[in-house]
């Protein structure tokens, strides 16, 4: 018979995942130990291998549970908006889940390529589920990129730029908030891809 888990075994579990993204964050994947990692989030050594057996299943985990932030966050943003408007709730939306979420996101960043194959494939497959709504919502606020694919890659890439760099200079109660730096970049792109008129007719 399977031992029962924990009542609390969720919120260790969390706490261990966010112990260990600051952990990676600050000395990297190979710089953080289990022993590190136990201290910073309040458990002994043997409790958190109970939890996960080693490293790579607590990297795999920190990036996925990030992820899934992500995802659920911008499929919450309706999809019957004016294309600005829905462009604007979408930055609006990854900025927000961005919130105190720092380590998890450099960790994504930094440490994806860490993982076996098929581990990235998983991960990755989310990442894209991100590119598509983003892709999708720039195509709709200017339809010319429809003409052209080979440009929305490139514009829906920019934004994203914009958006996870983010967290190198943001700082809160600084000039400008969340909600106003995703506002200026979704009407950056929208405002910028309007003169594509020109690029296109170049390009023939």
């Amino acid at each position: 018979m399977a031992r029962p888990r924990a009542v609390d075994y969720d919120d260790k579990r969390k706490a261990i995942l966010s112990a260990a993204a600051h952990a990676f964050a600050e000395t990297g994947f190979d710089g953080a130990s289990m022993s590190q990692i136990a201290l910073a989030c309040g458990v002994s050594k043997a409790l958190l291998y109970h939890y996960y057996t080693n490293k790579e299943q607590l990297l795999f985990d920190v990036i996925e549970a990030h992820l899934e932030d992500l995802v659920a966050a911008v499929e919450a943003v309706p999809a019957d908006l004016g294309p600005t408007e829905r462009l604007v709730l979408l930055c609006t939306a990854i900025l927000e889940a961005y919130r105190d979420a720092d380590a998890e996101h450099k960790v994504q960043i930094n440490n994806l390529s860490r993982l076996p194959a098929d581990k990235q494939d998983r991960l990755k497959e989310m990442e894209r589920r991100l590119v598509d709504v983003f892709a999708e919502a720039i195509a709709h606020a200017n339809p010319d990129l429809r003409r052209d694919p080979r440009l929305l890659k490139p514009v829906t890439m920019s934004l994203f730029g914009m958006l996870n760099w983010h967290y190198l200079w943001f700082r809160p109660g600084g000039p400008i908030s969340r909600q106003d730096y995703a506002a200026l970049v979704a009407r950056m792109i929208v405002t910028g891809t309007n003169s594509l008129d020109e690029v296109l007719s170049e390009r023939g």
